[in-house]
C-alpha cells in the first residue's frame, strides 16, 4: 500500500513538473525563467525541510501523511483554475509551483521515516531500491501521461488528474491502521525538536559526509534536468521529445536497480558515488555537443543509471546512519541538501545558459562536477566506526522524589584514570561529547582537577528534567559500547560518581539524589 502510494505521489510530481516546465516555455523563451521552474519546485524542501521533519517525528505520521496529500490536491486544482481562466503568467506559475513544492517538502520526510518502520533493517537497501523503481517508473509514465494530455486536451487537465490521484492516495493512506503511541514524556516541543535534529546531524561525521556528496552531485546534475526542455527544443522537438528524454532517463534508472545489490557488494559507497558522478558528467557532455536525437536518448538512459546508483547509495548510507527517533528529521535534512543543491544548481546553470548558451552551461557543469566531487571525496571523509543504532534499554532513567519543574539539569560523572593514559582518555571523551550532543544535550564539558591530574569530570547539560529523561529513550547499543570503553579507563574501586543538579538561584540550590 505504501509503495503504491509513493508511486502515485511521484507520478503526480513528474506530471506537475512536466506540465509546469512546458507551460513556462509557452509563456516565455528566456532560459532563466524555464530553469527557475525547477528551482521553485525544489526550494520549499530546502526551506521547510527541518520543520517538516520535526513535525513528522513528533506528530501522528499517518495523519500528517494524509494532510500532505490533500495539500497537493488543492494546489493542483488552483493551478487548473488559473490556467483555464487564462490569467497565468511566469511569476504566478513560479508561485504556484512553489506552493506545490511545499506539499512535497511536508510529504517526503514522513514517508522516509515510515519505510524503516515496515521494513527490517537488512532489507532496507532493497526496499529503498524498490522506491527508486517507483520514482523512475513514474519518471517514465508521468511525462508520457502529461505529454499526451497536453497534446490532446491541454495543460490544465494534467493538474486535474494530479488532484484526483492525490485525493485517491490520501484515502488509501486512511485505510492504514497504524497505532500512534505517544511518548510518556509528552510531545517534544517543536523548536527543541528542530534543534535536536540539526544538532544530531552536526555531530555525525557519517551524516555530514553523505550530505556533502549529495549536495555536490545534485548541484551539478541539476543543470541538465533544468535545461532539458530547451535541449528538446534545440533538437527540433516538442513536448513529445521532452517526455521521451525523461522516459529514457527513467528507464535507465529502473534497469540499473537490477544490478545495485551486486554493485554494492563489489564497490564501496564512495567508488559508486564517484563512478556515478563521472558517468553523469560524461553524458552531459555528450548531450551538449551531439545535437543528435538518438545519441541524446542513449545518454539520458545512462544518465538515469548514474542518477539512481548515486542517489540510492547515499540514501541507504543516510538511513543506516540514523536512529529511529530522529529519522524523519535526519532524512528531511538529507532532502534539504538534495533539493537545495538542485534548486541552486538549476538557477546557476540556467543563468549561465542565459548569458552564454545551453551547450556551454552543460559543459561547465560536467567539468566542474567531476572536479568538485573528487575534492569532496578527498577532504570530507567519515573515518569513524559504524555505530550500532539498535535501541537499548540498559540505561535506566533516574527517579527523583520531587522532579524539578524548571531549570537546566547538570549531570556530572567523575572518573579517576591513569595520568599516563590521559591523551587516550581525552580522545575517547570527544566521542562521548558527540554522542551526548547527538542525543539532544544542550552542552558538554570535560574538566580536569588541578590538584589531582588523574581526576576528570564529564559535565552534560540538559534543557530540562523532561529533556534529560528523553535522552534515556534515545540510547543505542553503540552508546552502551561507548560507556564500557569509558569505564575501562576508570581506576576507582567503585563506579564513577554520578550527580544530577538543577540550575536554580544560589539561595535555594538543590542537589538531586545521586544515581549510579
Amino acid at each position: 500500500m505504501l509503495w503504491s502510494t509513493w508511486l502515485v505521489a511521484n507520478l503526480c510530481m513528474w506530471m506537475n513538473d512536466v506540465a509546469a516546465a512546458w507551460l513556462m516555455t509557452s509563456l516565455t523563451t528566456a532560459p532563466i525563467w524555464v530553469a527557475l521552474v525547477q528551482t521553485a519546485a525544489t526550494l520549499p524542501v530546502f526551506l521547510l525541510g527541518v520543520p517538516s521533519g520535526a513535525l513528522a517525528d513528533i506528530l501522528d505520521r499517518r495523519r500528517y501523511f494524509i494532510i500532505t496529500q490533500f495539500w497537493v490536491a488543492a494546489v493542483a486544482l488552483l493551478l487548473c483554475v488559473v490556467v483555464l481562466s487564462d490569467v497565468m503568467n511566469p511569476p504566478l506559475l513560479l508561485a504556484l509551483t512553489f506552493a506545490n513544492g511545499i506539499g512535497l517538502a511536508m510529504r517526503w520526510p514522513v514517508f522516509a521515516a515510515i519505510v524503516p518502520e515496515l521494513v527490517p533493517r537488512p532489507q532496507l537497501p532493497a526496499a529503498l531500491a524498490l522506491n527508486g523503481v517507483a520514482m523512475n517508473a513514474s519518471r517514465i509514465a508521468g511525462p508520457l501521461i502529461a505529454g499526451a494530455l497536453i497534446a490532446s486536451v491541454g495543460t490544465a487537465y494534467v493538474f486535474v488528474l494530479n488532484a484526483v490521484l492525490s485525493v485517491a492516495a490520501g484515502f488509501v493512506i486512511m485505510r492504514w491502521r497504524r497505532e500512534h503511541v505517544p511518548s510518556p514524556l509528552g510531545r517534544e516541543r517543536f523548536g527543541r525538536a528542530m534543534r535536536v535534529g540539526i544538532q544530531f546531524v552536526s555531530q555525525s561525521a557519517r551524516v555530514k559526509a553523505v550530505l556533502a556528496r549529495i549536495a555536490v552531485f545534485f548541484f551539478h546534475s541539476a543543470g541538465l534536468m533544468a535545461l532539458l526542455p530547451l535541449v528538446a527544443r534545440n533538437l527540433d522537438g516538442g513536448a513529445a521529445t521532452y517526455t521521451a528524454l525523461l522516459a529514457c532517463m527513467g528507464g535507465g534508472a529502473i534497469f540499473a536497480v537490477l544490478f545495485l545489490p551486486r554493485l554494492r557488494q563489489a564497490l564501496t559507497r564512495d567508488l559508486l558515488v564517484l563512478y556515478g558522478a563521472i558517468l553523469q558528467a560524461a553524458m552531459s557532455l555528450v548531450i551538449a555537443v551531439s545535437g543528435d536525437m538518438t545519441a541524446t536518448m542513449v545518454a539520458m538512459v545512462l544518465t538515469g543509471m548514474a542518477w539512481i546508483t548515486t542517489a540510492n547509495s547515499l540514501s541507504v548510507s543516510m538511513q543506516l546512519a540514523l536512529p529511529d527517533w530522529v529519522r524523519a528529521r535526519g532524512m528531511s535534512i538529507y532532502q534539504m541538501a538534495l533539493m537545495g543543491s538542485s534548486a541552486a544548481g538549476a538557477a546557476v546553470w540556467g543563468q549561465v545558459a542565459t548569458v552564454d548558451s545551453v551547450q556551454h552551461s552543460l559543459i561547465y557543469a560536467a567539468i566542474s562536477g567531476i572536479a568538485v566531487m573528487l575534492l569532496v571525496l578527498r577532504l570530507v571523509q567519515d573515518r569513524g566506526l559504524v555505530d550500532d543504532l539498535t535501541p537499548s534499554q540498559l540505561f535506566k532513567a533516574p527517579v527523583a522524589d520531587a522532579p524539578p519543574e524548571r531549570g537546566r539539569i547538570v549531570l556530572s560523572i567523575e572518573y579517576i584514570i591513569d595520568p599516563a593514559r590521559a591523551d587516550a582518555f581525552v580522545a575517547l571523551m570527544q566521542e562521548s561529547r558527540r554522542s551526548r550532543l547527538r542525543q539532544g544535550a544542550l552542552g558538554w564539558q570535560l574538566l580536569r582537577d588541578i590538584t589531582e591530574p588523574g581526576r576528570y569530570t564529564e559535565v552534560v547539560i540538559d534543557d530540562s528534567w523532561t529533556e534529560h529523561l528523553r535522552r534515556f529513550d534515545r540510547v543505542t547499543a553503540g552508546d552502551v559500547s561507548l560507556r564500557e570503553r569509558k569505564l575501562a579507563f576508570h581506576l576507582g574501586e567503585e563506579a564513577p560518581q554520578v550527580r544530577r543538579r538543577v540550575n536554580v538561584s544560589a539561595s535555594t540550590a538543590r542537589t538531586l539524589p545521586p544515581e549510579s
